[in-house]
C-alpha cells in the first residue's frame, strides 16, 4: 500500500524534485544561447505555442518509435492509470530539464553516446516488466533518470528547428506539453485496448506482458546494437 501511495500522490521527496527541477528550468532560461528560429521572433504568441505543441506531440506520435515503444512498456506492470501517468509526468518534468539545459548549451552530450543510452532504457522497462509482478516504488526514480537522458535527445532534433529568444520558456513549455499529450495520447490506447479488457484476466502476464515485453526487449536491443556499432 505504501508503495502505491508513494506513486499516486507527491509526497515531500517528490515536491522537492518539482522544485528542484523548476529552479534548473528557471536558471536555463536566463543563461547562454540556443538556435534561434528566427521566422517566430515576431509571429503572434498563440502561433508559437501552437507550432511548438504541435512539433512536441508529432515528435512522440508518429515519430518517435522509440518513445512509443518506452511509454507502452511504462504501461504493462501496473494496470491503475494514475500510477503510470505519474510515471509520463516525472519522465515529461526530467526530459524538460535536460532539454532546457541541452538549447542553452549548459550541458552538452553528444548522441552517439546519448541514443544508445535511450534505446538501453527502453531494454531496462521490458526486462523489468518481464521479471517483476508488481511495480517497485524506484521506477519512478529510474523513469526520471531515464527522463534526463532522453531530454538531451530530444534537444538534438529541436535544436535544429530552434526557439525565438524572446520565447524561450513559452516555447519549451508548449513542446513539452505536445510530449506530454503524446505520451497520455499512448498512455489511453494502451489500457483501453489491452489494460481495461484483459488487465484482471488470469492469462494477462503471459499471454500479453511477456509478449509484448519480449518485442519490445529484442527491438531495443537491436537498437543498441545498431547506434553503438552503426550509426
Amino acid at each position: 500500500m505504501r508503495s502505491n501511495h508513494w506513486l499516486l500522490l507527491p509526497s515531500s521527496k517528490q515536491q522537492k524534485l518539482i522544485g528542484i527541477s523548476l529552479l534548473l528550468l528557471f536558471i536555463a532560461n536566463y543563461s547562454y544561447g540556443h538556435t534561434i528560429n528566427y521566422s517566430l521572433e515576431k509571429a503572434p504568441t498563440e502561433h508559437v505555442v501552437l507550432f511548438y505543441l504541435k512539433l512536441g506531440f508529432s515528435h512522440i506520435l508518429p515519430q518517435g518509435l522509440d518513445h512509443i515503444l518506452f511509454v507502452i512498456g511504462l504501461c504493462l506492470l501496473s494496470n491503475k492509470v494514475k500510477v503510470i501517468l505519474w510515471q509520463a509526468t516525472a519522465f515529461t518534468l526530467a526530459h524538460s530539464i535536460t532539454l532546457a539545459l541541452s538549447m542553452k548549451s549548459i550541458i552538452v552530450a553528444p548522441s552517439a553516446v546519448v541514443e544508445p543510452i535511450i534505446a538501453l532504457s527502453i531494454l531496462f522497462v521490458a526486462i523489468e516488466n518481464m521479471l517483476l509482478t508488481e511495480l517497485k516504488p524506484w521506477r519512478i526514480l529510474l523513469v526520471f533518470l531515464f527522463g534526463l537522458i532522453h531530454g538531451m535527445g530530444f534537444a538534438s532534433s529541436l535544436n535544429e528547428i530552434g526557439l525565438p529568444r524572446n520565447q524561450f520558456a513559452l516555447s519549451i513549455l508548449s513542446f513539452n506539453i505536445g510530449v506530454e499529450l503524446g505520451q497520455i495520447s499512448i498512455i489511453l490506447a494502451v489500457f483501453a485496448l489491452l489494460v481495461v479488457p484483459f488487465g484482471k484476466k488470469k492469462y494477462y502476464r503471459k499471454r500479453l506482458v511477456y509478449p509484448i515485453s519480449i518485442a519490445i526487449a529484442v527491438t531495443a536491443l537491436y537498437w543498441t546494437i545498431e547506434r553503438v556499432f552503426f550509426v
